[in-house]
């Protein structure tokens, strides 16, 4: 099996936390490390959700590196009301004994990526991309340097979660989305177009409760605490899982469908800050440096996640 290297970028909160747990329990992916940002909750709090998960799921060898602790130049927004008090909803909060890396996350992206062979390394950016746009202002080289990045973000037809039209993770660092879709790298976009078709019912969190390891139980407590909280905005409709497709789209790309696109980031308005404009009308002389997902598997996703999820 030829592993994909890959590092993730995420701000652990109860959906990154069950990508890490799908991450970490497959062997196709060559997992380098893990960088944290402030998002979903504080730098501070998503560096140790990150190190409870990779503690769950009996990975201490995977080096994590604590990241940015505020947007590049907007006011930091974070989603507490969705991801709990701690950001990982209901489930227990216990120190780590294996803590984060020395370096600094930007830092750390810029030497595993730089001092290995150019287009090699994937980065999948489950939260803000303030790290990975810092990554390319720093290292002029870094975005040319990448295979690609795959990336929960934005929203087309499905409109926002966070304002009318913008979805969090962009909303949370515009400016740093901005930058990163200008350094010219390939980018996979999961928005909510995309993450809105796989939904987590009561039976497929069931059928991950009754694997009974302790990946399976973390993850099927967070699925729940995402559920109940869901239904509080949404009167009833299921929730969507959003963090967990990146990972599911690296293993299994065929349970996805893409379209080429031109993919802008609205910084400058207060009224649609956030907004993705995404442009299916690309010049078909020049190869697309976007890929907007329209059409998820959302079955063949949880389908994944408990075959994966129930391996000790």
């Amino acid at each position: 099996m030829t592993q994909i290297p890959l590092i993730i970028d995420c701000d652990t909160g109860v959906d990154d936390a069950v990508a890490l747990l799908l991450a970490f329990a497959s062997p196709e992916l060559d997992l380098i490390g893990i960088t944290t940002v402030a998002g979903n909750v504080s730098a501070v709090l998503t560096a140790r959700n990150t190190q409870i998960i990779r503690q769950i799921a009996g990975r201490q060898g995977v080096p994590i590196h604590a990241g940015c602790e505020r947007p590049i130049l907007r006011d930091p927004v974070e989603a507490g009301d969705f991801h709990g008090t701690s950001g990982l909803g209901s489930l227990p909060i216990f120190e780590p004994p294996v803590g984060v890396g020395k370096k600094h996350a930007v830092q750390f992206l810029i030497d595993e990526v730089m001092q290995r062979p150019p287009r090699t390394v994937t980065l999948a950016v489950t939260g803000p991309m303030t790290n990975v746009a810092m990554a390319m202002i720093l290292e002029p080289a870094f975005a040319g340097h990448l295979k690609g990045l795959v990336v929960m973000g934005g929203a087309r037809l499905e409109g926002g979660n966070i304002t009318a039209s913008a979805e969090f993770n962009i909303f949370a660092d515009p400016h740093a989305a901005q930058i990163v879709i200008k350094g010219g790298a390939p980018m996979v976009w999961l928005g909510l177009d995309a993450t809105h078709q796989v939904r987590g019912d009561e039976a497929r969190i069931a059928a991950i409760a009754a694997l009974g390891t302790p990946a399976a139980q973390a993850a099927a407590n967070l699925l729940t605490f995402n559920q109940q909280t869901f239904w509080r905005f949404s009167k009833g409709r299921q929730s969507p899982l959003h963090d967990p497709c990146t990972i599911a789209y690296l293993i299994n790309p065929g349970l996805f469908t893409s379209q080429p696109a031109t993919i802008e980031v609205e910084c400058a308005s207060g009224l649609t800050l956030g907004h993705t404009a995404v442009e299916f009308r690309v010049d078909t002389k020049a190869p697309a440096q976007h890929a907007w997902v329209t059409k998820v598997d959302g079955a063949g996703v949880f389908a994944l996640l408990t075959q994966r999820l129930g391996h000790p």
